[in-house]
């Protein structure tokens, strides 16, 4: 082994380390038993709840059964169930904040309904968020099989405490249990948990608090002299909220907002809207709230249910509004201290679902075109951010829908909340404008689903764009599929142009067939490519042929069809060439030298890639400088040239450590040994595996490493 490889192999411990990402907040680090990095992790949950009140008996029980020894098998599960605004989530969190201090678990955080853009959970996703919590980033599998195995893998290495919140079944529940006994799964929902496999361990029915409860949360919540002085009108004000956490925490609000108003005025006129016009109990509460805002504010109210996502962004707002930035701020501001919007610790704003139902039902009452109006500005505003994203990640691409100019009285996300600074390098910009990306995916999730639900055809497919390009990092099948068949479906309803739908339909083939639905991809490849039969001959059209071709050869070689994959790359690679597109050529040659391995042709397959690699090279491509070096190596290897090979392997190990790719790193570790052990050189190949085993333990126990496909753009 030559002094280069084996500096290579040296270097493989300062290489790789995660850094922790993600939406949650992280608290502070507890010590737990079990994996001896347990005691770097962070807890990466909500705050204790400041004010708790009551659910004695819930928390004992947990306490206690957490407490006794427990046989080997699955974790603890124990549900909390109840209406919305009850407190489930506040009684989960504190329960976690308990276990952490008392029996020193590490505790995970996750919101079902964050990774939900329409019915079910995407679970794969939500392990995914866990796996990134125990540093293992780079190395995420991409099918749910493997990406399970991994999450028992790491799961089984602690003692875990892990609330689930807002799970809608049992299956939910299941899929995501920790493989360690020693875990405890606290899950919260409106409904009983019937479905968990193996049943659930201790139920926790949480229901509205009863008076003398409710009056004390109130009481600590806000400490307003007038209801010590007139306590019939503060038990009545308490009886209104139902004994409803949430609902009290609006009354306190309009407590301090009103201070110098008599009691029995303010629970006069809640009583007013029960007997008078009907209301139900708690809803004179958000009626009462509502009724003291400014007309910008109700407003705002209104039109908050018609943001996408579930987390409120205030620069959004600016646009869903529509009268500037200092009105959508004030507005805010003003929803904040009604407690109409909830400010959560790490800054964002969500608006609590009870409060949602409230909004859409006053919005319906006062019903007129400022719904539609907010929609269009807000899902506009979102897919001009995301098209800035995507040029700054992607760079110039092919892409067809038109650039959203600047919406009036909506500001940009200037480059700084992207996170970029005038220092940063093109690399870090990148990746930092994938962060948004990744940041923001929800939202535009829902953005291309509400587009579609209401007529914006051509805003919904256009958002599938820069989607793409999140997907290519971030593959999480499930949702996109969702959204790329709702963008295709859109392209369809729209009418034009043609090479929209076509590109819709190559988007959706690729995770179609990555989800093993190999005749569905067909099926809108064989529609994509008729289409692009129509096409004329200018070159972006003839690039876009291309491209279709392409995603044949792609789908071909998914299904082990490599002369089919040939012919089509070979095809691909022609057209590329015609039109002068060089990065094209060089992508259809690797492909077409990899497809011509798989079947035998070495001599030419070898020629193909040493060009293929040259032409990287000289792109000034690194990552497809390695890959197709990697790829040529194969080939060498196979027709007795192992110092070329060798050479060309530590080449893509170097900038797999590079470019911090852990997944390219492995692929490497693995060929430099298996060709060290062939050569003979057992230390080398020792020392290879060694290095491989680390990084796999730093991916919790990654199996097989196939080589990550290029981009297409």
């Amino acid at each position: 082994m030559d002094e280069r490889t084996r500096n290579s192999v040296s270097g493989q411990a300062q290489v790789g380390t995660a850094v922790q990402t993600g939406p949650v907040e992280v608290l502070n680090v507890y010590g737990a038993p079990g994996a001896p990095e347990d005691s770097l992790l962070p807890h990466q949950m909500p705050p204790d709840v400041r004010h708790f009140e009551d659910r004695d008996d819930q928390r004992s029980r947990v306490l206690d059964i957490a407490a006794r020894p427990r046989a080997a098998g699955r974790p603890l599960v124990v549900s909390v169930t109840g209406v919305h605004g009850v407190g489930k989530t506040a009684l989960a969190v504190h329960l976690a904040h308990r276990l952490a201090d008392e029996h020193a678990y590490v505790v995970r955080y996750v919101d079902l309904d964050d990774h939900r853009p329409d019915g079910g959970a995407d679970l794969a996703d939500v392990m995914g968020e866990l796996l990134r919590s125990f540093k293992v980033t780079d190395l995420l599998e991409g099918t749910p099989a493997r990406r399970r195995k991994q999450y028992w893998e790491q799961t089984g290495k602690r003692r875990l405490v892990l609330v689930l919140d807002n799970a809608r079944s049992g299956t939910e529940i299941t899929q995501l249990l920790p493989s360690s006994a020693e875990s405890v799964v606290v899950a919260t929902s409106r409904r009983t948990l019937y479905d968990v496999e193996g049943g659930v361990d201790l139920e926790l029915p949480v229901g509205p608090l009863e008076e003398p409860h409710a009056a004390r949360l109130l009481r600590r919540i806000v400490d307003d002299p007038r209801l010590a002085a007139d306590p019939a009108s503060a038990a009545e004000l308490t009886r209104i909220c139902g004994g409803l956490p949430a609902a009290l925490h609006v009354a306190a609000e309009w407590l301090r907002k009103h201070r110098t108003r008599r009691l029995t005025r303010l629970t006069a006129q809640l009583a007013a809207e029960l007997d008078v016009k009907g209301v139900p109990t708690v809803e004179a509460v958000w009626d009462a709230a509502y009724q003291d805002l400014t007309p910008d504010a109700g407003t705002l109210y209104r039109l908050l249910v018609e943001h996408p996502g579930p987390w409120i962004d205030p620069e959004a707002v600016t646009a869903l509004l529509g009268r500037g930035e200092d009105a959508a701020e004030d507005a805010l501001d003003e929803l904040v201290r009604a407690s109409l919007l909830a400010r959560e610790r790490d800054g964002r704003l969500r608006l609590h679902d009870l409060l949602r139902a409230h909004a859409a039902r006053r919005a319906e009452r006062e019903r007129g075109a400022e719904a539609a109006e907010g929609r269009r500005r807000v899902i506009r505003w979102y897919l001009r951010q995301a098209q800035r994203a995507d040029a700054l990640r992607a760079g110039p691409r092919m892409t067809f829908a038109e650039p959203v100019p600047p919406l009036p009285d909506a500001p940009d996300t200037p480059d700084t909340e992207f996170g970029i600074t005038a220092d940063d390098s093109e690399k870090q910009r990148k990746a930092k404008a994938l962060h948004w990306l990744e940041a923001q995916r929800l939202a535009l999730h829902d953005c291309v689903r509400v587009a579609h639900a209401h007529g914006l055809d051509t805003e919904a497919w256009a958002l599938c764009e820069p989607l793409w390009t999140h997907y290519m990092d971030h593959p999480r099948l499930t949702q996109v599929i969702d959204t790329f068949t709702t963008g295709r479906d859109a392209a369809l309803r729209a009418g034009g142009p043609l090479t929209a739908l076509i590109r819709m339909r190559c988007q959706l083939a690729r995770p179609l067939w990555e989800r093993g639905r190999f005749d569905d991809a067909a099926t809108e490849l064989r529609l994509a490519s008729a289409a692009a039969e129509t096409l004329g001959d200018s070159t972006r059209e003839r690039k876009l042929r291309a491209s279709v071709i392409e995603f044949r050869g792609l789908l071909s070689s998914a299904r082990g069809d490599w002369a089919a994959a040939a012919t089509d790359f070979e095809a691909s690679g022609r057209i590329h060439a015609e039109i002068g597109n060089a990065y094209g050529a060089m992508l259809q040659t690797y492909l077409l030298g990899k497809a011509l391995t798989e079947l035998g042709e070495l001599d030419r397959a070898a020629s193909l890639l040493t060009a293929a690699h040259t032409q990287a090279e000289d792109l000034g491509r690194a990552r497809l400088t390695a890959r197709t070096g990697f790829a040529l190596a194969r080939v060498l290897r196979r027709v007795g040239r192992p110092a070329e090979a060798m050479a060309l392997y530590d080449e893509s190990l170097r900038e797999a450590r590079l470019s911090k790719s852990p997944r390219e790193e492995l692929r490497a570790l693995d060929a430099l040994a298996d060709l060290a052990a062939e050569t003979g050189d057992e230390t080398a190949a020792t020392e290879f595996r060694t290095a491989a085993r680390a990084v796999r333990e730093r991916g919790g126990g990654l199996d097989d490493v196939g080589e990550a496909s290029a981009q297409h753009g």
